[in-house]
């Protein structure tokens, strides 16, 4: 009985060896695998094609212009082009239905170096080749970008600035300017670059940083067409680092201030504000730098010689002037009423608290007072006080998407695997 089950099988492995032999058989009779054009070794192309950089001055190519691969006569046509940057990245083109035409379809990068493979075939079918390497030639305006703050550790407060070496004003430009500026951070807090000016853009997430984030910003603009004959430049990347969420709540109301780490109330203070005529500034400031001593005058605020002192202790948080600063001239009516020209005043042992325990980048937010509101950008960093919407709509990118479906948004989404 087992024999009778190996039976088929023999039967059926004899019957495939045949079959294949007799296959190989009438490959041999048609002349074999030799005779397949597509086999052949690749000829050389170069008589067949044309390269529309052969001609630029000094062998470089014009990265304003396309990339254009052409068939000469009617003996051959194009297969197959690749075009590669010095980095392997691939430049998109088209060929033509006949192959007679290829063309590149993006932009080329300035004083950067490519490889074009460039296949054909003749009017018999036979395959050919030809490889060129070419350089297109440097930008003769290029756009350089210098992030800020320095590197170093900051409060989760901090903005991202870059400043531009000219400006930037179409909208399309803006946009392939933005796309190039990358900021990652981790933990990750999504956010969005706003246009200042022309010349300034500054970056935030909706909230603040995290804290203990570790946070790195660079550019892939270099070489890249930014418009009207202008592209990217070189840029230094930066890495930041922020430390705990320090915000000191300042209430002119009720003359204290509530400083808090990481949520929890550490220390409360009091103190006093900006008197009638000289009320303190509301809303949500950075602070910008400390001083242990700065001279203080009333010229300074067009009050001529009215007063002119040293001030310790000096946490400044807008360009203008204000401080968080020890004040022992005012100790009685610190926690009482608001008796300075705008600065937030407290005892000296507070002041000497405070100025160790924050650092630059840290939030001081300003409530209840009767004077202005804090300005965005031209007396610090008063990016926070401006609505998380509005902010969006200072992107080149963001402005009048929903908020998380721009390109970049969306890959910062996917759910992880």
């Amino acid at each position: 009985m087992s024999h009778t089950s190996r039976s088929p099988r023999t039967r059926a492995v004899l019957t495939c060896t045949l079959l294949v032999a007799s296959l190989i058989a009438g490959l041999s009779g048609c002349g074999g695998p030799s005779s397949n054009p597509l086999s052949a070794k690749p000829y050389d192309a170069a008589d067949q094609i044309s390269f529309s950089g052969d001609g630029e001055e000094n062998h470089r190519a014009d990265p304003d212009k396309p990339l254009e691969v052409t068939s000469k006569g009617d003996d051959g046509r194009i297969t197959d082009v690749t075009a590669t940057d010095a980095a392997g990245r691939y430049v998109r083109g088209e060929l033509t239905e006949d192959g007679s035409r290829w063309r590149s379809t993006v932009p080329l990068a300035a004083g950067a170096h490519y490889t074009l493979r460039v296949s054909t075939e003749d009017s018999n079918g036979s395959p050919g080749r030809r490889n060129i390497d070419f350089t297109t030639s440097s930008a003769r305006k290029l756009l350089k970008v210098t992030f800020g703050p320095k590197a170093g550790e900051y409060g989760v407060g901090q903005p991202v600035t870059a400043k531009l070496s000219r400006p930037v004003k179409d909208p399309s430009a803006r946009a392939v300017v933005e796309r190039a500026l990358k900021v990652d951070s981790q933990p990750a807090a999504d956010g969005v670059w706003h246009w200042v000016d022309s010349k300034t853009l500054h970056y935030r997430p909706q909230d603040y940083w995290p804290a203990h984030a570790s946070i790195n910003v660079h550019s892939n603009l270099k070489g890249i067409r930014i418009g009207g004959g202008l592209y990217g430049g070189d840029a230094k990347s930066l890495r930041l680092t922020t430390g705990d969420r320090i915000e000191a709540l300042t209430d002119s109301g009720t003359h204290q201030m509530t400083v808090k780490r990481n949520g929890v109330p550490i220390r409360t203070i009091p103190i006093t504000t900006g008197m009638p005529g000289f009320d303190t500034r509301n809303g949500t400031k950075v602070i910008l730098a400390k001083e242990s001593a700065v001279r203080m005058t009333g010229a300074s605020i067009g009050l001529g010689n009215s007063y002119d002192l040293m001030v310790y202790w000096a946490t400044r948080v807008t360009w203008s002037g204000e401080y968080v600063h020890a004040a022992p001239w005012s100790t009685g009516a610190q926690g009482v009423a608001n008796v300075s020209h705008g600065c937030t005043g407290m005892s000296t042992e507070n002041a000497q608290w405070f100025f160790n325990t924050v650092k630059l980048g840290d939030v001081v937010k300003v409530m209840n007072s009767n004077g202005a509101d804090m300005t965005n950008f031209d007396n610090g960093y008063g990016d926070w006080n401006m609505a998380w919407n509005d902010w969006r709509q200072g992107s080149a990118l963001a402005a009048g998407q929903r908020d998380g479906s721009t390109p970049a948004d969306s890959a910062r989404l996917r759910p992880q695997v």
